[in-house]
């Protein structure tokens, strides 16, 4: 099965050939960890999630190495501390923890590696003294900036104007930078704030420098694929290449780019000014886990995708109807059927295999759907959990009292008991010959 990928870098879906088969290797940009994760960040942990299973069935669980970090260190988190009154390292714990619960309730396999950038200080330091040998970097004033004209082909990632550029770069307008575009490496730190021992003074790092460094500590100075969410194309993405590639002498940092599309709320940005600010954690109260993954999945991961509550109640309704037909859903080994590996292969076309997933939804084809949802991470857990909170006997004893009253020609008794257990999450079911049945609400 021959697996093509849209690249940014390349703005093509080329044939993906790994540097070595039996070592492939995925970075995407995990959370800053300050506060509760936005829904829009669970759409790419969900998106490489299944880059990663697909990479683990073409190449082996054993020859995938997959790369998310934790951004711990950033003005973001000293200012939420700060505004809290809390030491920072209680907060970037806290709110680290919560993300891990979050996305675990999505049914994401762990990363092989998951470094934080304070634990990656030692590599951060090494990589800014390569820059500054090689004349790509400069220390002004307790600062160490890269030195964006000393790289002739900057912007080849982006592909930006020129003057966007410079518009982006004017976030961190300062007296001691030499060009408009140029951006902080290191930076000094007070008493008050987290800060390192370095050649340039006690101070703490650049949020772009950070994840050159982890990249390369687990990765190598090259490797297959970087993903993250299209916002951080520019400047993120496009400094991390500049900072990598000048610090070895490379050509390339990874391979292959990939950028998945943005999210919004009804029609609308996300904003907290707009009141449509949706958190994970938020939205997992409403919907089980594997909703909100198998919604994301609707829309391929290069697009846009529009969140709404009539798109969930619609991935709810079809999940549930994929779970009542594939009986073995929790036993079957997990494997893609092969019409829907061929949809993946594809740049990750999951509409196209949930569209393969309904043509396996039909008798004879149980096994293999409930052994593909499987595959693609999806269990049925949540309606198990349901199950499990029923309490069967209070369940089959008010049927009793309502056959009883109907019997009677008791209808409001009737009604009412038949409302007692729609409260209690279970269908009934009146059969011809005067039994009912239920099942478990979906």
């Amino acid at each position: 099965m021959t697996l093509r990928l849209y690249n940014t870098l390349t703005r093509s879906k080329d044939v993906f050939t790994p540097i070595d088969p039996k070592a492939v290797r995925l970075y995407v940009c995990g959370p800053t960890v300050y506060d509760y994760a936005h829904i829009g960040n669970a759409r790419p942990v969900i998106v490489f999630d299944v880059l990663y299973r697909l990479l683990r069935h073409l190449y082996g669980p054993g020859h995938v190495t997959y790369v998310r970090n934790i951004t711990d260190i950033d003005d973001k988190i000293n200012a939420r501390a700060k505004e809290e009154g809390v030491p920072i390292g209680d907060l970037t714990s806290r709110t680290t923890k919560q993300f891990h619960a979050d996305i675990a309730a999505l049914n994401v396999l762990e990363p092989t590696h998951e470094p934080r950038a304070t634990e990656t200080i030692p590599e951060i330091i090494t990589l800014i003294k390569k820059l500054i040998a090689n004349g790509h970097a400069y220390e002004a004033e307790g600062h160490v900036l890269f030195d964006v004209p000393s790289m002739k082909d900057y912007g080849r990632l982006s592909r930006r104007p020129l003057d966007d550029m410079i518009a982006g770069a004017r976030v961190d307008v300062a007296p001691y930078k030499r060009g408009e575009m140029d951006f902080v490496l290191w930076k000094p730190s007070g008493p008050d704030l987290p800060g390192w021992d370095s050649p340039w003074g006690r101070g703490r790092p650049g949020w772009h420098i950070e994840c050159s460094a982890m990249s390369w500590k687990h990765l190598g100075e090259r490797f297959d694929i970087h993903g993250g969410g299209i916002d951080l194309i520019f400047p993120h993405h496009e400094n991390e290449v500049a900072q990598t590639r000048c610090a070895f002498g490379s050509q390339v940092m990874a391979n292959v780019w990939m950028h998945n599309g943005f999210l919004q709320i009804d029609g609308q940005k996300m904003s907290k000014s707009l009141g449509n600010f949706l958190t994970i954690n938020e939205v997992l109260k409403d919907w089980p886990g594997e909703v909100l993954r198998f919604n994301m999945l609707r829309t391929h991961y290069r697009q846009p995708i529009d969140w709404t509550v009539k798109g969930l109640e619609e991935s709810r309704r079809i999940l549930d109807g994929f779970y009542n037909s594939a009986t073995a859903r929790l036993t079957e080994e997990a494997r893609f059927a092969e019409p829907v590996l061929e949809a993946l292969c594809d740049d990750l076309n999951t509409p196209r295999a949930i569209a393969e997933l309904h043509a396996l939804d039909r008798p004879n084809f149980q096994m293999q759907l409930g052994a593909t949802l499987n595959a693609l991470g999806f269990t049925g857990k949540h309606v198990e959990d349901k199950a499990a909170r029923i309490d069967e006997h209070k369940v089959n004893a008010l049927i009793q009292a309502r056959l009883a009253a109907r019997a009677a020609k008791n209808w409001a008794e009737s009604d009412r008991l038949r409302a007692e257990i729609d409260a209690l999450g279970v269908v009934l079911m009146d059969n011809k010959d005067g039994t009912t049945s239920w099942e478990v609400k979906r």
